[in-house]
C-alpha cells in the first residue's frame, strides 16, 4: 500500500499547480465546511501561452473538514490560448497535466492533454478515477492554436 501511495504522490509531482479563482456555497453544513464547488486556474506546465480553468465539486461537512470525504465526480473544465504557444517539451498523448486527490485515498480528478494535429488544436480532458470504480463524467475543452501578435 505504501508503495501506491508514494506512485500517487510522485505521479502528482508532474501536474501543474492550482490557484484558486474562487468558490460558492451549493449547500449549507451546520457542523463543518459548506458543500461547494471551487474553481481553480492553472497553466499548462508544458504548453507556453495556454491556461485552463476546472471548477469541481468539494464535499463539506466535518468528514470534508477533516478531509475525509470523497467528492463527487462532476468536473468542467475551459482552457484558453493566453499568448504565443510554444511547445516546453515533446508532448505525449494522455499525458497528466493536473490532479487533485477526490478522496482520502485512490480517488483522483485529472486533467490530461492530447494533440489533434490534424486541426491543429491541443484537446484538454477532465474526469475522475479511481483505483476500483471510475466514473465516466467528464468534461472536455479544445484550443485551437492560432497566431499570436
Amino acid at each position: 500500500m505504501l508503495k501506491l501511495v508514494l506512485v500517487a504522490v510522485l505521479a502528482a509531482a508532474g501536474a501543474a499547480s492550482a490557484e484558486e479563482i474562487g468558490q460558492v456555497t451549493t449547500a449549507f453544513k451546520i457542523l463543518g465546511a459548506n458543500h461547494r464547488i471551487v474553481v481553480e486556474a492553472f497553466d499548462d506546465p508544458e504548453v507556453e501561452g495556454v491556461a485552463c480553468f476546472v471548477s469541481r465539486a468539494r464535499t463539506g461537512g466535518i468528514s470534508g473538514s477533516l478531509g475525509l470525504a470523497e467528492d463527487t465526480s462532476d468536473a468542467s473544465i475551459n482552457c484558453q490560448q493566453t499568448g504565443s504557444v510554444k511547445f516546453r517539451a515533446e508532448l505525449e498523448d494522455g499525458e497528466e497535466v493536473f490532479s487533485r486527490r477526490a478522496s482520502i485515498m485512490f480517488k483522483r480528478i485529472q486533467v490530461v492533454r492530447f494533440f489533434d494535429e490534424t486541426r491543429n488544436a491541443l484537446v484538454y480532458l477532465t474526469y475522475s478515477d479511481k483505483l476500483i470504480d471510475g466514473s465516466p463524467k467528464n468534461s472536455v475543452s479544445a484550443v485551437v492554436i492560432r497566431d499570436w501578435p
